[in-house]
């Protein structure tokens, strides 16, 4: 039997004050913050869907096995219960911890790359493309033709093209190939899951040529709800039987843990090749602490490994990718332009769609995050042409694909009528959106400028 009402499958033990600031206030502070929602403060935002890195609230047995964490420098028992859970998990022998993925990415990406390497995924997100491309290597996307289109409905829209990554391969060649990188579910596609075929196929072809497969993992509890419930092949198995398919055919992976695992700092490099191992995990002594550590404290690590058994659970992923849903439904009942269908960790708003009258290089993303805020003290995030949009030889604006807003919902945090707030907000936005206004930047650094660009309204 199923009913109509989305209950969390758990019980709020502890609660943190928000604080329910005005109108008046929240435009000062977002004035404050030159117009970016990363410089607002955490406790001027009233519902934050910033991110949903490392923002999960922790289970009571996460926190019980924090009082367990074992801090001894080399080989400590927490680090020894993490690394079963792992190898478990992903099969692989080579198990480096991180404090985050990025950590990850940098000592891979810096180990692999370097200039004249190519790097290929069905999309690079943020930090992966900026660690690559600080290597001198060069990133390039290549999701399936139907990413490209918000509205046109597809049951794995995050699958790489495999006929392009064939051809980039003859192009390029695969000596000149740093790795092909798979993200599960695709972040900067819409939050949109991979297909077990579609991972098979990329598998298939990086073997054939000899190149190195990763996959980027940090929400793949969520793609195995979506593979269990729309690949047919996959139907009557276990969410964890599926992710470990999927880690059995590739050659390495990089976790944030701060989405799957359920806590709030914490990540890994898995590798199979003992030869790349021993070379990153030099670069992981160097910079980011001993082998069985690696910037990560014994309690962290406890929190971590109990982390990574509950996010399959279940009840847990039902709730988790139904109540995503929700509020990308409703949104689009109110006509609301989201990506289709709805991912798992987020709601994408197509910010293009919602304001046509703001060209891109007056940024309509960051234009709605920052409406989101000053109506309703929710903060989002740009996933448009601010985030990946590039410059021409002439300092023009070579736009990004899309032009998304991310409502990155946090784990076990927000209850029914926090989204339902959410939904309010939005009808505010329908309201003014004609005359919506756009705005420019007044300053940027030269890589990751969304978290620390200026800008100002037009």
């Amino acid at each position: 039997m199923s009913f109509k009402t989305i209950i969390e499958p758990f019980r709020i033990k502890t609660v943190e004050p928000i604080y329910i600031s005005n109108a008046s206030e929240r435009a000062a502070y977002l004035k404050q913050a030159k117009y970016n929602t990363f410089k607002l403060k955490a406790d001027q935002v009233i519902i934050d869907l910033l991110t949903d890195s490392g923002t999960s609230a922790m289970s009571a047995k996460q926190w019980a096995g924090i009082m367990e964490g074992d801090e001894a420098y080399a080989g400590s028992n927490s680090w020894q219960k993490m690394e079963r859970v792992i190898r478990d998990l992903t099969g692989f022998d080579h198990i480096l911890p991180t404090h985050q993925g990025r950590a990850a990415e940098r000592i891979l990406y810096g180990t692999i790359g370097g200039a004249g390497k190519v790097f290929i995924s069905n999309t690079h997100f943020d930090t992966t493309r900026a660690n690559i491309e600080y290597s001198g290597a060069e990133a390039i996307d290549i999701p399936v033709p139907e990413a490209s289109n918000p509205a046109v409905p597809h049951p794995f829209k995050g699958n790489m093209d495999t006929e392009k990554l064939k051809k980039l391969l003859q192009v390029h060649g695969s000596d000149n190939i740093g790795a092909v990188i798979l993200t599960v579910t695709n972040n900067s596609g819409g939050g949109q899951p991979v297909s077990m075929k579609n991972a098979q196929q990329v598998s298939e072809i990086c073997k054939d040529a000899g190149v190195l497969f990763i996959l980027d993992c940090c929400r793949i509890a969520e793609n195995a709800w979506f593979i269990k419930d729309r690949e047919d092949a996959w139907k009557d198995a276990t969410y964890e039987d599926i992710a470990k398919h999927m880690f059995r055919l590739a050659d390495g992976a990089v976790m944030s843990a701060k989405k799957d695992a359920l806590v709030n700092m914490g990540g890994f490099l898995v590798l199979k090749d003992e030869k790349l191992a021993l070379e990153c995990t030099n670069l992981l002594i160097i910079t980011e602490g001993y082998t069985t550590y690696g910037g990560l404290s014994g309690r962290d690590m406890e929190a971590l490994a109990i982390g990574l058994k509950e996010v399959f659970r279940p009840d847990y992923l039902k709730y988790r990718i139904r109540s995503t849903a929700y509020l990308g439904n409703k949104l689009t009942e109110l006509g609301i332009p989201v990506m289709q269908p709805i991912g798992g960790h987020a709601v994408y708003v197509d910010a293009k769609a919602l304001y046509p009258h703001i060209p891109a290089h007056e940024y309509p993303g960051q234009t709605l995050a920052c409406r989101l805020y000053e109506l309703g003290g929710v903060r989002a995030v740009e996933i448009g042409s601010v985030m990946f949009g590039k410059y021409d030889e002439n300092g023009k604006l070579i736009p990004a694909p899309l032009e998304l807003v991310r409502l990155a919902i946090p784990r076990r945090v927000y209850t029914q009528s926090h989204i339902e707030y959410v939904i309010e907000v939005f009808e505010k936005i329908l309201e003014e959106k004609d005359n919506t206004k756009g705005f420019k930047i007044t300053y940027e650094p030269p890589f990751l400028r969304h978290f620390t660009a200026h800008f100002e309204p037009l």
